[in-house]
This record gives structure tokens, sequence and C-alpha cells, in this order.
């Protein structure tokens, strides 16, 4: 595990310890799970952004139909077997 140094404000270092003080947990561990929690929302935000950009992309509506129809297809064959 590499290790990382930065400087925080005084009153989030403050908010820091007392969380950790109050959960009993390392305060790199707060921070670990804090940053986790960070980058799986951006990443989030980014998979969301991306359908919005696809709602207008004509070419991406017309695929997303065509595999529709050919599920539609596959799901009626099965109910005929």
């Amino acid at each position: 595990m590499a290790t990382f140094t930065s400087s925080l404000p005084d009153n989030l270092l403050e908010e820091l310890a007392k969380t950790a003080k109050e959960l009993k947990m390392p305060k790199n561990k707060i921070i670990e799970k804090a940053l986790a929690a960070f980058l799986e929302q951006i990443d989030r935000a980014k998979y969301a952004q991306s359908y919005k950009k696809m709602a207008n992309d004509k070419d991406m509506i017309a695929m997303a139909e065509e595999g529709l129809a050919d599920y539609f297809k596959q799901l009626q064959d099965l109910e005929k077997e």
C-alpha cells in the first residue's frame, strides 16, 4: 500500500478526529472509505451522463431499437418451443 500525504483545513481535521474517536476507527480508514464513495459517485454521474448523451444520438437509438426487436423475436421463438 502506498503512502499519501496531504493537507486539510483545521475544521475538517477536527471533524475527522472526532468521528474517528466516536467510531473507534482509524482516520485513514475513514478517509479511504469516503474517497472510495466519492469516486464511485463520480463514476455513476459519468455513467448517467453517457445515457443522457445517447438519448440524443440517433444512431445509438436505432441500434438499441434493432437490438430490442431481435430480443423480442428471440422471446417469441422461445415461447413456440
